[in-house]
């Protein structure tokens, strides 16, 4: 399996290209979810919630010739949860016209279309443990069972290295070697991405 797109120009002259399968396939792989489960939280059913994962990604494909340009006044990730936020009041707000003839008023309807800080906050949060997810996937392709073993029992579950030895039938400073290594890689992937994303 590919370590995925290795630097932020790289990554972003791939998305141009809509048959690059791989560049795509990394992306959708960590925003998707993350837009979804905005969209959930911000009460949207799982339908409809999918339905502004698609807008969201949509909008990625239409403006893949600018994401350059989108990346220089910003992170990719912000402009990403700007985009989500958007299609979610857009869909409630044509959803509530829909519903009642509106007795709201104008400035509670502009209190409701900016994003919330916790909406926000609850984003990074998301996007740091999807991204994990996403290096985890990677690097345990490219790990030994047992080092995945190791490093999982040990730095993910909390089990004394002792004990995952044992288990395992390896020594313990193996095990701390494995956890390591992985820690290491994990790193390495998450830095290759957050290159991506920040640079």
């Amino acid at each position: 399996m590919s370590a995925g797109p290795t630097t932020h120009s790289s990554l972003l002259l791939r998305l141009r290209d809509a048959r690059d399968e791989e560049a795509w396939s990394h992306f959708v792989r960590l925003y998707a979810p993350l837009v979804y489960r905005y969209a959930r939280r911000r009460g949207l059913q799982d339908c409809d919630a999918g339905d502004v994962a698609q807008d969201v990604l949509r909008a990625v494909v239409r403006d893949a010739d600018n994401l350059d340009c989108i990346h220089r006044r910003g992170s990719l990730r912000s402009w990403l949860f700007t985009v989500a936020h958007h299609k979610v009041y857009d869909l409630q707000k044509s959803r509530q016209k829909q519903a009642e003839a509106s007795g709201e008023s104008t400035m509670l309807a502009l209190l409701h279309e900016q994003p919330a800080r916790e909406d926000r906050t609850a984003w990074e949060h998301e996007y740091r443990e999807q991204l994990f997810a996403w290096a985890a996937e990677q690097v345990e392709a490219q790990c030994s069972p047992t080092a995945w073993q190791a490093f999982r029992r040990t730095a993910v579950e909390g089990h004394s290295a002792a004990v995952v030895a044992q288990d395992l039938g390896i020594t313990v400073a193996a095990v701390y070697l494995a956890k390591s290594r992985v820690m290491a890689r994990l790193k390495a992937q998450i830095g290759l991405w957050e290159g991506n994303e920040d640079e």
